[in-house]
């Protein structure tokens, strides 16, 4: 129901016709609504893992490169799946509910596809200042994503996102090892 009408779209009368009981007995499967929004968001995540995954095997084994791939997936896979990308993103938990532990250990282990390869560039880097990192360059693809998706005016065409999502992230890796030389050319005697 997400994939095809978006989080809109997801009522539990529905649902429960759907998988064959009754409407209250949705709630013997999920305690709520956001647990069933955070189960689905799981399974995307899980999927979306399995996708980066495969990128950083594929081609060459440069980290730069390694990183190109996985942006350019993780675009690909939100323009594939674009309903369930964006619950992700658009679901917010009831008033004063915390995310469950599996969940945000779900999200934060996505991290990893982008934290090793920076920790090859970047070795002398701790691995807070890594996370940090990784999680700027995503923020950063995403936003990009994100609006480059937009059914609206400032949609940009796949190919053409592609292309700049590379730029982009090749920008961003060649500044920092700028930095980090400059850096280290600076603390040298």
């Amino acid at each position: 129901m997400i994939a095809g009408r978006g989080l809109s779209g997801l009522k539990t009368r529905d649902l429960a016709r759907e998988i064959g009981c009754a409407n209250g007995a949705v709630y013997n499967l999920v305690e709520d609504m956001d647990e069933l929004i955070l189960r689905v968001g799981s399974r995307t995540l899980l999927r979306l893992d399995q996708a980066l995954s495969t990128a950083e095997g594929a081609g060459e084994p440069s980290p730069q490169e390694t990183l190109v791939r996985i942006a350019i997936t993780y675009c690909d896979f939100a323009a594939e799946n674009l309903q369930l990308w964006r619950a992700l993103f658009e679901h917010r938990m009831e008033a004063g509910k915390l995310v469950p532990d599996w969940s945000a250990a779900d999200q934060m282990q996505l991290f990893r596809h982008i934290y090793v390869p920076l920790a090859t560039l970047f070795p002398k880097r701790g691995a807070d200042e890594l996370g940090i990192t990784a999680r700027s360059l995503f923020s950063a693809v995403h936003g990009m994503v994100a609006l480059g998706l937009e059914q609206k005016l400032v949609a940009v065409p796949l190919p053409a996102l592609r292309e700049e999502i590379a730029g982009l992230v090749r920008a961003m890796i060649d500044g920092l090892i700028a930095r980090a030389e400059r850096s280290h050319a600076a603390a040298a005697p």
